[in-house]
Formats: C-alpha cells, structure tokens, sequence
C-alpha cells in the first residue's frame, strides 16, 4: 500500500513537471505578451499570426512594437507591409518613425518611397530630419588664384534640405561639396585682383548659387555663403621666379654648349697647325736630299752652294741686329 501511494506521488510529481515544461515551452514559443500588448493597444493581430512569424523567422517583436506605434500616430500600415519589408532586410522601426515625422511635418512620404529610401541604405529618418531642420554642410579650405596671381583660400556654408524625391538614386553630400568648391575656383579665377574678391564675397555666393549646382543630388540647396576668405601666397610672383630661374639655367646651359665648342674649336685648330708644321718639317728635310741630286747631276756647282749659304748667314745676321734694335727701341 505505501509502495502504491509513493509510486502515485512519484507519478504526480512527473506530471507536474511535465505540464510546467510544455507550458514554458508554449510561452516561449507562443508570444503571449506581445499578442496582449497588441490587444491593449487596439492593434488586431491573432495569436496564430504571431506563432507563424516565427515559423517565417522574423522576430514578432520587431513587426508589434513598430505596428502600435504606427497604429497609434493614426498610419494606416498592416502587419503584411511591415513583415515584407523585415524579410527584406530593412529597418522596420526605423521606416514607421521617419512616417510618423513625415506625418507631422505634413511631408508627403508614402510607405513604398520610405521602404526604398530605407533598402537604398539611406537613413530615412534623418532624411525626414533634414526635410524640416536644414542641415549646414561646410567645405573644407578651398584654394583658388586670382588673374593678378594671388592665391585666396576660402571657406563655404552650404546650408541644404534634403529632397525626398531624389533621395533614392540622387548623389550625397561629397558630390555638393565637390561642385561647390569647383564654383570657388571658376569665380575666384575669373576676379581680377584679390580686392574684388575680399571686399566683396557675396559675389561668390551668387555666382556659385546661380549655377544649379543642386540637380541630380538628394538635396536642395537653400544657400551658400562664404564664411571665411584668406590670402594666400604671391602665385604669380613664383611662378616668373621660377620662370625666370629655368630661363637663367637655358642660358647657363647654351653658354656652356658655345663655350665647349670653342674649346673643340681651338683644339682642332691646334691639331692643324701641329699638322702643318710636321709637313713644313718633312719639306726642309726634303730640301738636303734635293742639293744632293743637284749636285750629283750637275745642276750645282760648289760655288753656287757657297754663294747660298752667304746668303743665308748674310740674312740670319740682319734678322739678329733687326731682333736687337726692336729690343732696344722697346726699353
């Protein structure tokens, strides 16, 4: 009898514990109160809905919570739409915040163009942000050179909004800055002096707004204003200085071209007189072996190469006195 009565209490106990398990079991498959957070907000959604979520493998959480909030700032959104875009990839919470500001503001923002700006991986919400509070976007140094040669660096605020309509596609903030600071430069390099530029700015701000550099971007721009303007190095100046420099260099370099061939000149020359002298050397050593024949044929006679070398004494002693009277007249 004892054994039947601790087998039944045996029993019981794994009964008990068997039905507490299948019920964590069902309230941890089950979201119970989620299903009863969606019925206090007025939100329908049935228990068998938030049970096949799961079986889709999409969180119910993150399909609920954004529901009741949607539901409660008067969207008329389904729990399909938002369910679709989560198996999308997209940021359900996100998408119904950027509706409800949208709603607001009194932005005309449907809930296709949300889920696409928002799947393009743009931030819709800020986009929605940006629609109402203008976003200052401000460049970096931008350095420009007047037509008399002084370089000016200025800096730009770029006050934008964002357009809803080319969100999806439109170019970012890069591609802004980038046509901005290319305005800079053309109306800065168009100025004549640098004063035209310091006295007046706004001229810039006109003449860069006016070019519509906006289109084909996500935004707006409302406008630019020029918040700092310094100047810069003398660029003309260098450049003649640098010009000059490399002229100055051509001409050392011709000069030395000139000069080196004179020296090859000369050199030349000199190798033509050596030349000439061997020929006039090889002539007077000609001159011996031509008496020789003269005498051997006749063609001379003793005398004669007596009378000759008188001659030559007679010569070379007056070109002596010649040589010492000159001296003399010198001194």
């Amino acid at each position: 009898m004892e054994d039947l009565i601790m087998n039944s209490a045996i029993l019981a106990v794994i009964l008990l514990f068997g039905a507490l398990l299948l019920v964590l079991l069902i309230l941890r498959f089950v979201p119970i109160g989620l299903w009863i957070s969606a019925i206090a907000a007025s939100v329908k959604i049935g228990i068998l809905e938030l049970v096949m979520m799961r079986f889709r493998r999409v969180v119910p959480s993150r399909i609920v919570y954004p529901l009741i909030k949607a539901r409660k700032a008067g969207l008329n959104t389904q729990s399909v739409q938002l369910e679709s875009h989560y198996l999308a990839g997209g940021n359900v919470d996100r998408v119904v915040n950027a509706l409800i500001a949208a709603e607001r503001a009194g932005i005309p923002l449907g809930w296709e163009r949300a889920t696409a700006i928002d799947l393009a991986g743009r931030d819709v919400l800020e986009a929605v942000q940006m629609s109402v509070i203008p976003k200052v976007i401000q460049t970096p140094p931008i350095s420009a050179v007047a037509v008399n040669g002084i370089e000016l660096k200025a800096v730009a605020k770029v006050t934008v909004r964002t357009n809803i309509d080319r969100l999806v596609g439109g170019a970012g903030e890069e591609t802004i800055i980038a046509r901005v600071g290319e305005g800079i430069v053309s109306s800065i390099g168009s100025s004549e002096t640098h004063k035209e530029v310091l006295e007046n700015p706004d001229l810039i701000s006109k003449a860069v707004l006016s070019k519509g550099l906006d289109s084909g971007t996500a935004f707006e721009i409302l406008s630019i204003d020029i918040a700092d303007v310094d100047v810069g190095r003398n660029i003309g100046a260098q450049l003649q200085t640098d010009q000059a420099e490399a002229d100055k260099r051509i001409a050392q370099a011709k000069a030395e071209e000139r000069r080196a061939m004179a020296i090859a000149s000369e050199q030349e020359q000199m190798a033509r007189v050596q030349e000439m002298r061997a020929k006039v050397v090889e002539a007077e050593a000609e001159v011996p072996l031509a008496m020789a024949d003269a005498f051997r044929s006749g063609r001379l006679g003793v005398m004669d190469y007596f009378n000759m070398k008188n001659v030559a004494a007679d010569t070379q002693m007056r070109e002596s006195i010649g040589g010492m009277s000159d001296s003399g007249a010198g001194e």
